[in-house]
């Protein structure tokens, strides 16, 4: 059995529509929760896919969160060994760190729905299931991060330039969700209150009025997305 490890940095931000996706493939799937589980016991090159989930903290904090140097490190390691590894948001930005990007805070917090803008490599690749009409996904981040070298963009939106980028032939880093599916961000909506309230012109009425109308619709390219990707890395 084909295994996935997912690296989990919060509790309600999982692999919401992937995990569908690999158990309907005969995948077995576990989670490391990176802020209390031992990641140095866990081999890097050992699972057939790693994922990297998002989690409300920056890459740059390392002093106020000090896992954080140990699982870029072990990310580093997974990269090396060219096997398949995905990164949503955190986990794009700590691939990006790996690699030897820069990680900082963008123009302004992108949260909410909003359609990317497709490269013509990222037409080419498997988000033109997600980005190809401009239909809007969710976005939910406050920092960005250069491109790594040797990396190819894949999309961008107006706010922010670096979206998605592909590494080698089995590296994806992607800033926004599209693993997430209409049920589970009722948990973001409660997780993430603080972060809501906090921000100018976000509100949870309509975050939640906007996922009633695009949400159905990601649900379907998120695993028409992700099928594809799969098949290409593994």
């Amino acid at each position: 059995m084909p295994s996935v490890l997912a690296l989990q940095h919060v509790a309600f931000e999982d692999l919401g529509l992937i995990e569908g996706v690999l158990r309907a493939r005969g995948w077995g799937v576990r989670y490391c929760n990176v802020p209390t589980d031992d990641l140095s016991s866990i081999d890097p090159r050992q699972d057939d896919l790693v994922i990297v989930l998002g989690g409300p903290i920056g890459v740059y904090e390392e002093k106020a969160y000090p896992f954080l140097k140990d699982e870029i490190a072990w990310i580093k390691a997974r990269l090396q060994s060219a096997r398949p590894i995905l990164g949503i948001c955190l986990g794009a930005q700590l691939m990006a760190c790996a690699l030897g990007a820069k990680v900082y805070p963008g123009p302004a917090k992108e949260i909410g729905w909003a359609p990317i803008q497709l490269s013509k490599a990222g037409q080419q690749s498997s988000l033109k299931h997600i980005g190809a009409k401009k239909n809007p996904v969710l976005h939910w981040h406050g920092d960005t991060f250069d491109m790594p070298d040797g990396a190819t963009l894949l999309a961008s939106t107006r706010l922010v330039a670096h979206q998605a980028f592909q590494w080698g032939s089995a590296a994806l880093g992607v800033q926004f969700h599209p693993e997430v599916t209409v049920r589970g961000l009722e948990g973001w909506f409660v997780g993430h209150t603080a972060e809501i309230t906090a921000t100018p012109g976000v509100e949870i009425g309509k975050l939640r009025a906007d996922t009633m109308r695009y949400g159905a619709k990601l649900e379907k390219q998120g695993r028409l997305w992700f099928d594809d990707w799969l098949d290409a890395v593994t």
